[in-house]
């Protein structure tokens, strides 16, 4: 059973709770709103170290879009968009929240304002008047704003000459990258470079080249990374993923072709080593490795809520910073779900590496990238080709073909753009696709935070361990207290089995 919730205002609105954030310096309200001060025309993350400017000199936005539009430029101290994104993206559903992440994912860069507003399913304009309503700027100030951002990390963290950081951004011209960063950052993409570069040696960071690229991810702590990386580890499908307790890797299907990255979580980033065919699918990488590991999310927010039921409280606080593992491909998420339908995790990875090795596009080698080799494969393919690959029930198989027939010719799309529930209907009217499958994609590719999978055995399994109805009717009237984090509260129950040492976690 699922149920989705629209947030409350953005906590920008609140300008006495701002002003205390920032007063505080409170990291933990980064990425959540912008302070830009009118007397010196610059835009601050709350945290910036700067002396606190009086209240009636500050204004608030909810995006550095927004605040760009208003006339500032970003703080080249605190360097406002190296922050993790807002969390409020992740619980909301509306149009607004919807187009900020497929705007992250590089959907305007790719296909343009127009293309934008067909995946959601609006016209342009209409889009336009909710986005700068909503947000502060319209969807060409918030793709030019994530432009700026991916230029950033490719000028401060690579050698790649400033003419192809400009085309691989996005830019539609070397001038239009230069006015850009003049805009923004009040200085120009060579003194950026030589900025980012003192700061990169005060790091000990090491300048990427060609198309590798070694990235800083930032999270908001605490950051549960065991448990993240053991739940990607325990599932991941040979060629395709490689996991241990320190690290993850995988490989990508990008919009303009192949990568791979490998993570490793640090005390106050995760280490973010990518390999790129064409640099111009930077921005679409970090924003699907930032959802797989649930980056942006908010853990004060959900312990604060999960922490005060006494079942959950123990378990909440033997596992600070709990994630809820993404996806970076939804057509790969569906299909590793239904594979995973009535049978082990095991069982589920070999029968996803037996597809992958099958129908899956070689990577070529170059000694990089270790036991990564394949592309998972598309739904093309698996349409395809799949009957003929596959093994189990007949009726299983024919499903699974049915459902990639039906993404490769554009009748579903699963992309971090949908509204859940409409895409949840569409799910379920799909052969082989129960409730418990159509939440678990909603919770995984879309991030939606209060998806309680109540059908779940081993879930169920995890609250009778902690003393929680395990009945679907029991535990659907407990969760109402937990909303809107009830995605986080089923991985806790799904911990809770190890946590106890009563079982295995699914």
């Amino acid at each position: 059973m699922t149920e989705t919730t629209a947030a409350a205002p953005g906590v920008w609105r609140d300008t006495e709770r701002c002003y205390r954030a920032v007063m505080s310096r409170d990291s933990r309200f980064d990425g959540q709103f912008i302070m830009a001060v009118r007397t010196t025309g610059i835009y601050c993350r709350p945290s910036c170290p700067a002396m606190t400017p009086k209240p009636k000199n500050v204004s608030f936005y909810p995006t550095s879009a927004a605040a760009q539009v208003g006339g500032y430029r970003a703080c080249r101290r605190c360097l406002p968009d190296a922050v993790p994104g807002s969390p409020e993206w992740n619980v909301r559903a509306d149009l607004a929240a919807r187009a900020m992440r497929l705007i992250s994912d590089g959907t305007v860069e790719r296909d343009g304002v127009p293309g934008l507003a067909k995946r959601l399913g609006y016209s342009e304009r209409q889009l336009g008047r909710v986005l700068t309503s909503e947000l502060g700027a319209g969807p060409l100030s918030l793709a030019r704003a994530h432009r700026a951002h991916s230029a950033r990390l490719l000028i401060e963290m690579s050698e790649l000459p400033l003419t192809d950081v400009a085309f691989a951004s996005g830019f539609a011209s070397v001038r239009q990258f230069n006015d850009t960063i003049r805009e923004v950052f009040a200085t120009t993409p060579t003194q950026l470079r030589i900025d980012g570069a003192r700061r990169a040696r005060r790091r000990g960071d090491v300048p990427s080249s060609g198309t590798r690229l070694s990235l800083r991810l930032p999270f908001r702590p605490p950051f549960d990374a065991a448990g993240v990386l053991g739940f990607l580890t325990q599932r991941a499908v040979p060629g395709v993923e490689e996991g241990s307790a320190t690290g993850y890797g995988r490989t990508l299907r990008l919009a303009h072709g192949s990568g791979a990255v490998s993570l490793t979580p640090k005390a106050d980033h995760v280490r973010c080593e990518l390999r790129l065919t064409d640099l111009r699918d930077l921005s679409s990488a970090v924003s699907r490795v930032r959802r797989l590991l649930d980056l942006d999310a908010d853990p004060e927010a959900v312990t604060r809520i999960l922490g005060a039921d006494p079942a959950l409280a123990p378990v909440v606080a033997a596992v600070p910073g709990i994630r809820v593992p993404g996806a970076v491909d939804g057509f790969e998420l569906v299909l590793r779900a239904m594979l995973g339908q009535q049978v082990s995790v095991a069982a589920a990875r070999t029968a996803a590496g037996q597809l992958a090795e099958a129908l899956g596009e070689r990577l070529p080698a170059d000694g990089s990238l270790g036991d990564l080799t394949t592309l998972f494969p598309t739904a093309a393919q698996v349409a395809e080709h799949g009957g003929d690959v596959l093994r189990g029930p007949r009726k299983r198989i024919d499903a699974i073909v049915a459902v990639a027939t039906a993404v490769a010719e554009g009748k579903v799309e699963i992309h971090v753009g949908r509204d859940p529930e409409e895409l949840r209907a569409e799910l379920l009217a799909l052969p082989g696709i129960g409730p418990w499958t159509a939440d678990y994609v909603l919770m995984r590719v879309l991030g939606v935070p209060d998806v309680l999978l109540t059908g779940d055995l081993v879930l169920r399994k995890g609250a009778a361990a902690l003393g929680i109805p395990d009945d679907v009717e029991g535990l659907i009237e407990r969760s109402q207290a937990w909303k809107p984090w009830r995605s986080y509260a089923g991985m806790y129950l799904w911990r809770a089995n190890t946590y106890l040492n009563q079982g295995e976690e699914r």
